[in-house]
Order: C-alpha cells, then structure tokens, then sequence
C-alpha cells in the first residue's frame, strides 16, 4: 500500500527542520559529522540496507544500498553541507505561506530528507532493491572529497544517478556551466597613511585590476541573459586592522562561471591577462562545463505527475553531476521548487516536495521493473 500524501508531506517537513537545525558549514565540522550521523541514523533500516562510510581530508561521506549491491541499478545523491551564514543562532527554520524558510531549506536539505524518506521506505517495501543513496558533505566547497572522491578514487559506479540539485520542478538540467573560484592576492608597501607616497597601495592596484575584469566580462553579455561568461567578486579585505596604515597586501575572491565553447584553460588565460603581473592568482576550484543526458522516461513521469509540460533547461550554477557525468552514467537533475538561494529568506515549497517525491518514487519503480 501506498503511502499517503499527508504521511509523506509531514515526514518530509519534520526531517528538514531537523536538518536545517544542525549548522553543517566547513568552519563547524564537528556539526558536520553530527549532521553525518543524523543522516546515517536515519537510513539505518533493518531490511538488510548496507552503509558504507568513506572519509578524505577529514570529510565524511556514506553510500547505502541493499546489502551486497556494489553498483546499484539507481543511485539518489545529496549532500548535507550548508553555505556559512555569519550568526551561528541563524540555522532554524519556520513555516510561512506554504513554505519551508531557512539555510538550506532549498540547497539541499529539503531534498535531501526527500532522498532518505524514498529510500526508507523504497527498501522497507522491497528488500534487496537496486537503489542506492550516497550522502556527502562537501558540494558548496567544490566537491573533490565527496561525490568526487568517491566516483574517482573509490570506483563508485552506479546505472544511473538522480542528483536534485538543480533545475526545477518542471525544468530538467541538461547543460551546467563550468567553475573557477580563485583567491587573487596583490602585494604592496606599507606605511603611514598621511604619507601615502612613501608607500605602495596594493587596495589600488587590485581594485584597478578588479575594473579591468568588470570590463572584459561585460563583454561577454549577450541577448541571452545569463548563458554567458560571469565573474563575482565574492570577498575583498586586507590584513590590515589599523585605519591610518597603507596595508602591506590585499585579496579577493572570485567566482566564475562559464558555458562552452570556454574551458577552465581559455578563462584562466583571458583573466590573468586582463589582471596583469602585479595580481597572483590561485585556482581554489575548476571544473568544466557539464553536459547532462537526462533519460526521456524522467521527462514523461515529470508531466505525468504534474500535469503540465517538463522543458529542458540550462543552468548557470554547477552541481557534482560533474564527476558522475565524467564517467557516462546518465544524471536526472530537477528538484522542488526553491528560491533564494545562499540568501537569508532561502525557502522550499512544501507541496512541491511531495509531487517531486511521487515524480523520484514513481521513476525508480518504473525503471527497476523494467529491468527485472
């Protein structure tokens, strides 16, 4: 029997809240692993579900499947960090006009409660299933010690993978565009600020070359709105903490995106060159541009649930589809309807969680029949 859509609504609104409540940022990591083990708590069933548990530079990550299964036939992905909010007391959550509102809520642990209810309750009704869930905990600092580490060093392989990170509840991710986050840093000399020849001012000469950059990315914008070259400068400062000094050095931080025919190599080339000799760059995170091959029968059970037309989109944001779709694996990327992202209203909508279940429950069902 089926459960019932009220069941399943109050199930995943309680373990989101739950998750939201526990702060899993990089800078907290002893609330990582607590969340961790929450996640792993949960998905310990007693009809022979299998944990494995792996770890790299101190960052934990799980894939559960049937006991035995070492390439399930579907593997659900999410993982459990956060991005860090300044104020520690801002990780709770409330329920307003429909919608659940908190760090996270859509980026991902509203999904990610959705991936452990359907596994639960796919493998209490069908033991030894071929569907396995993998839970990292690293995806907003790029990736490399979760689903990367996994898929690259561990052999992780899967028939076809479901990663609810982007997209919409409509809208099917087929192309992602690619990532560098990079720390530039620009070197100068101190001294009194009511003599500011005796100094050189490195503020000066990296906002110049921030300008520069503005102006080379500018160029890149199209008719298209988004589908372009982006830059944003994420964090600026100095060590600086006396405010009649000339500091010795100054920082930023970059993130950029990219679609094709752009390559990490072509961006790196036209952004040092556009900054000059006077500002070191450092890679902190690159990937390619990412093309997904989501599989027509996800397409035909997204409209079947909801009743109204899926299209194919793009995405300006990236995702760790990146490392599963490096090794030909199909990924299926949709998700609830969710706003504002990374800001302080971040929210998920409570009945699009519930249709986007169905669409996840009724797709492995069909799938795994099918290879029966």
């Amino acid at each position: 029997m089926q459960t019932d859509d009220a069941t399943i609504r109050r199930r995943v609104v309680a373990l989101t809240r739950d998750l939201i409540l526990i702060p899993s940022i990089p800078s907290r990591p002893d609330d990582r692993r607590r969340c961790y083990e929450f996640v792993k708590n949960h998905l310990e069933v007693e009809n022979g579900v299998e944990i494995s548990e792996y770890e790299d530079r101190g960052i934990p990550s799980l894939v559960a499947t049937a006991s035995g299964c070492q390439e399930p036939d579907i593997l659900m992905c999410a993982h459990l960090d956060v991005i860090t909010h300044p104020d520690i007391a801002f990780y709770r959550s409330e329920i307003r006009d429909g919608r659940i509102i908190g760090p996270g809520a859509g980026d991902m642990k509203g999904t990610l409660a959705i991936m452990m209810e359907l596994f639960r309750e796919i493998h209490q009704r069908t033991p030894g299933v071929s569907l396995g869930l993998a839970v990292t905990s690293d995806e907003e600092t790029g990736g490399e010690s979760g689903i990367g580490f996994l898929f690259r060093q561990c052999g992780l392989r899967c028939g076809n993978a479901m990663i609810p990170d982007g997209g919409s509840l409509n809208e099917i991710t087929i192309d992602e565009k690619g990532i560098l986050h990079m720390k530039l840093r620009c070197h100068g000399h101190p001294a009194h600020a009511a003599r500011p020849w005796l100094g050189d001012n490195p503020i000066e000469k990296l906002m110049f070359g921030l300008e520069q950059l503005t102006e080379l990315f500018g160029t890149w914008k199209d008719a298209s709105g988004y589908w372009h070259p982006t830059c944003a400068i994420t964090v600026i400062g100095t060590e600086n903490e006396t405010v009649n000094r000339i500091p010795a050095d100054a920082f930023a931080h970059l993130d950029v995106r990219f679609p094709p025919p752009h390559s990490v190599d072509t961006m790196l080339g036209r952004i040092r060159g556009c900054l000059g000799p006077d500002i070191e760059s450092e890679v902190m995170v690159c990937a390619e541009p990412t093309h997904l091959s989501p599989d027509p029968v996800y397409r035909e059970v997204t409209e079947q649930i909801t009743g109204r037309e899926a299209r194919l989109v793009r995405d300006s944001g990236g995702s760790d589809a990146r490392f599963i779709c490096q090794t030909g694996i199909p990924v299926q990327m949709s998700r609830p309807l969710v706003g504002n992202l990374h800001a302080d209203d971040e929210w998920i909508e409570i009945d699009s969680m519930v249709q986007f279940y169905r669409i996840c429950e009724t797709y492995i069902k069909r799938k795994l029949s099918d290879r029966e």
